[in-house]
């Protein structure tokens, strides 16, 4: 006859899931990834070359999914090409702001000042 378990047993826990790796995005920029977790090639803007209050779309038919701000300025994100808040858009701070998994495809962006 098998031995009974005994009655102070503890389940053991289901593994954590590995957390998400942060991608590359340097001091001084605004990342954009095309996939979730920040995956495939990034797009990658200084604010030597992005004009503070502009719509900044990206290329043609491009998408982001990830994206890191790390510009020290707020960015809004659009789903509008057009930057137009009829559809989804969101403000980020820039300190270092890492969103793994946006709830929308960005497909332009606005960096404002502080």
């Amino acid at each position: 006859m098998p031995a009974a378990w005994p009655a102070t047993a503890v389940p053991v826990a289901a593994p954590a899931a590995p957390a998400t790796k942060l991608g590359a995005c340097g001091p001084g920029q605004l990342c954009l990834w095309p996939k979730a977790d920040f995956k495939g090639p990034s797009w990658k803007h200084e604010l030597a070359d992005t004009d503070i209050e502009s719509c900044v779309a990206l290329p043609p038919g491009a998408s982001a999914l990830a994206l890191a701000n790390r510009t020290g300025r707020p960015v809004t994100t659009y789903q509008s090409a057009e930057c137009g808040e009829t559809g989804e858009f969101e403000t980020y701070p820039g300190r270092g702001t890492w969103v793994p998994q946006s709830p929308y495809e960005v497909r332009a962006f606005k960096l404002w000042e502080r």
